[in-house]
């Protein structure tokens, strides 16, 4: 859907820009050179000249959408574009009813119908939190953390994450090393009944949170297979990047369809603009789509 309203933006801005252009370098000094004739026939009252002065419906309408839908095209396009977050893979650090800007430029200006580079701004940095093309089906945007630079190992056993970053000027490698984390507490949120665990964890640069769901057992028979690594364990190739939910055991991700081409970036999150609670239930009064409520405090910058 988003990839279509790109498009839109971009047919509805050339289609009333052409109309302008023509306008005011073909149809406009047309209507000028009727008026200086009939004037030279003889005096014409205010209302003739403004009638013969007069832009067609068409024109008048496109002189008057053009500007706005320009500017929201380069807005969407090159520098902030809104997303909705609709499920719970980034818990807590998102959560249902959040609304985020997305900051389009952080890896790169992309033109808004086929998504090729145009200029490079810029890289991932893990524990950016990521917009990007779903790989499976590119109609989807998901939103993920970037836990995996290209050329790094990525082990995921146990519930615990291990990163042997990416090492080409070292020799021999470093081990793999254990992403440090502390429990901040119990019951916060829960799935099902369960109280989820959260803690605390140092991803490079970043501090968050993550969710571990302490009655779900690992799903290593649905992870992705990378070449003849064990089940749990990734190598990033280069160009793509390794992508994680916080919600760990909660989110479709990385370990099960594989790694997020550079390609397919949209962009960066940078902060929530405002969140809406929906506590309705389906038999109540108003839609469920109606919020009940602004949860204001959590308005403001992500890490």
């Amino acid at each position: 859907m988003a990839a279509y309203f790109s498009i839109f933006l971009v047919l509805v801005t050339l289609v009333t820009g052409i109309i302008w252009a023509l306008d005011a370098w073909l149809l406009a000094p047309k209507r000028r050179a009727r008026l200086a004739l009939a004037e030279a026939q003889g005096e014409l009252p205010e209302p003739a000249k403004a009638q013969m002065l007069q832009e067609p419906a068409f024109v008048e309408t496109a002189k008057s959408i053009f500007p706005v839908i320009a500017f929201v095209m380069i807005l969407r396009s090159f520098l902030y574009e809104p997303f909705q977050i609709p499920s719970g893979s980034m818990m807590p650090t998102l959560l249902v009813g959040d609304f985020i800007l997305v900051e389009k430029f952080a890896y790169g200006l992309k033109d808004p119908v086929w998504r090729t580079k145009m200029i490079s701004t810029g890289e991932p940095k893990r524990g950016d939190i990521i917009v990007f093309k779903y790989p499976k089906d590119e109609s989807i945007d998901y939103i993920k953390r970037v836990v995996g630079l290209p050329g790094d190992r990525i082990i995921y056993r146990n519930k615990q994450l291990y990163i042997q970053e990416a090492c080409q000027q070292q020799s021999p490698c470093p081990e793999p090393r254990l992403v440090a984390r502390t429990e901040v507490n119990r019951g916060e949120f829960s799935l099902d009944g369960v109280p989820q665990i959260r803690y605390r964890e140092q991803l490079g640069d970043v501090t968050h949170d993550i969710l571990i769901d302490p009655a779900r057992g690992e799903p290593t028979a649905f992870y992705f297979r990378d070449g003849d690594l064990p089940a749990g364990e990734f190598v990033v190739p280069q160009g793509e990047y390794f992508a994680m939910g916080d919600n760990r055991d909660n989110s479709t991700d990385s370990r099960f369809w594989g790694f997020v081409p550079e390609k397919n970036l949209v962009g960066r999150a940078v902060c929530i603009w405002i969140s809406f609670e929906f506590d309705r239930k389906p038999d109540d009064f108003l839609p469920t789509w109606i919020p009940t409520g602004v949860r204001f405090n959590r308005v403001g910058g992500l890490q």
